[in-house]
Formats: structure tokens, C-alpha cells, sequence
């Protein structure tokens, strides 16, 4: 799987999450699946995401969803 396959296929599988309505699962599973490859185990998005999350800017689904589609 290629960088921008395997970025997709974080992206469903977190917005999945995020659309059933479980926000910190959706962060979590992104984190995660983008640790599995090796083009994205870097992404620098995970460490604002974070930031985000402890100061309360990633707390509503379409604030999730937002965030999550951003990821390139």
C-alpha cells in the first residue's frame, strides 16, 4: 500500500468512528494507523491533534471530522 492508500484507509476507518459518534476513539485509531506505516509513523498532524484534544479544540464531531479529512 502506498502513502496516499494507506492515509485514506486512516481516514475511513477514523471517521467511521467519529461518525458513530466515539471522538476519542476516532484520534486514537488515526494515531495509530498512521504509526503502521512508514511515510506517515511521523505525521506531525498527531502531535497538534493532541494539543488540540488536551485544550479542548477537537470536542465536536465536525471539529473530528475537519481534522481528520485535513490529513495529507
Amino acid at each position: 500500500m502506498n502513502r496516499s492508500e494507506h492515509l485514506q484507509w486512516c481516514k475511513n476507518r477514523a471517521m467511521e468512528y467519529a461518525n458513530n459518534g466515539d471522538i476519542d476513539q476516532a484520534f486514537a485509531s488515526m494515531c495509530s494507523d498512521l504509526r503502521k506505516h512508514e511515510e506517515t509513523k511521523n505525521h506531525q498532524a498527531m502531535e497538534l491533534g493532541l494539543l488540540l484534544r488536551m485544550t479542548g479544540g477537537l470536542n465536536t464531531h465536525t471539529e473530528m471530522l475537519d481534522f481528520i479529512q485535513g490529513f495529507n
